[in-house]
C-alpha cells in the first residue's frame, strides 16, 4: 500500500470514502481540509459511460465557467495582418507567425493557451509532435481555431476550460480554487455537468455519468452522488 503524508491521512479521516455526498457537502468537507500551505486548485473527476475509441462516443469541447478557475491564463495567438492586431488589442499575451513557429520549433512552451486563426493551420500544423502531446494543439472543436481571435482571447483570460474523454471515458477539469466561495465552486461544478449532459454522445447507452469526484491538488478525493447534481443528471436519464 503506498505511504501517503500526514496531512492527507488526516483529510481522509474527515469524511467517509464510500459514501456518495450532496455537492455542497462535498465542497464543504474539501474546503474543511487542511492538506496544503498553497491555495489549491480543485479538480472535478467525472466518469462517464462511454467508449473513446468509436467516434460517436468522443465527448470533447470548451467552456467558460461563470467564475473562472482563479487562474489568468497565458495566451499565444497565431495570425498575421489585421487578426494579429485584434488579438493584441484583445489582451493575448503572444501574438505573431513564423517568429513564434520558429521559437516553439526551438523548445520554448511558456504558455496556458494556443489560438490561430484557419489561414495559419498550415504552418501550425507543423508543430503537432510539439503542440498536440501539452494539449496545446489549435483545434477547431475547443474554438481555439477561429477568425474570431478576439473573442476566443478574451474567453481563455476569462477561465475557459477545455475538457475531453480520456481512454478509460474519464474527464478531469479544474472547478476553481480552494479560496473560492462554496456557492461558486458548487455553480462552477453544476455548469461544467451540465455542459457533460448536453453533449452526451450519440453513441452513449445506459447510465451516461456514472461516477463524480472533488478533490484538490493535495487532497483525496470525495464522491459525489450523481443524481443530486440539481437534478441534472436523473432528468438526463429519464430522457
Amino acid at each position: 500500500m503506498a505511504k501517503v503524508g500526514k496531512k492527507y491521512a488526516e483529510a481522509a479521516k474527515m469524511y467517509d470514502k464510500y459514501k456518495l455526498y450532496e455537492p455542497a457537502e462535498a465542497i464543504d468537507i474539501l474546503k474543511k481540509m487542511d492538506t496544503a500551505k498553497f491555495d489549491e486548485t480543485v479538480e472535478l473527476a467525472v466518469n462517464l459511460n462511454v467508449d473513446p475509441k468509436y467516434a460517436d462516443q468522443q465527448v470533447r469541447g470548451a467552456l467558460v465557467l461563470p467564475h473562472g478557475i482563479g487562474k489568468t491564463k497565458t495566451v499565444l495567438v497565431f495570425a498575421q495582418g489585421d487578426k494579429e492586431k485584434e488579438a493584441q488589442e484583445a489582451g493575448a499575451d503572444f501574438v505573431g507567425a513564423d517568429d513564434l513557429i520558429e521559437k516553439i520549433k526551438g523548445g520554448w512552451l511558456d504558455f496556458d493557451v494556443a489560438i490561430a486563426t484557419p489561414n495559419m493551420m498550415g504552418k501550425v500544423g507543423r508543430l503537432g509532435k510539439i503542440l498536440g502531446p501539452k494539449g496545446l494543439m489549435p483545434n477547431p472543436k475547443v474554438g481555439t481555431v477561429t477568425m474570431d481571435v478576439a473573442k476566443a482571447v478574451s474567453e481563455s483570460k476569462a477561465g475557459k476550460v477545455e475538457y475531453r474523454t480520456d481512454k478509460a471515458g474519464n474527464i478531469h477539469s479544474p472547478i476553481g480554487k480552494k479560496s473560492f466561495d462554496a456557492n461558486k465552486l458548487i455553480e462552477n461544478l453544476t455548469t461544467l455537468v451540465d455542459t457533460l449532459i448536453k453533449v452526451k454522445p450519440s453513441g452513449a447507452k445506459g447510465q451516461y455519468i456514472k461516477t463524480i469526484t472533488v478533490s484538490s491538488t493535495m487532497g483525496p478525493g470525495i464522491h459525489i452522488n450523481p443524481f443530486s447534481v440539481k437534478g441534472i443528471v436523473k432528468a438526463d436519464e429519464q430522457q
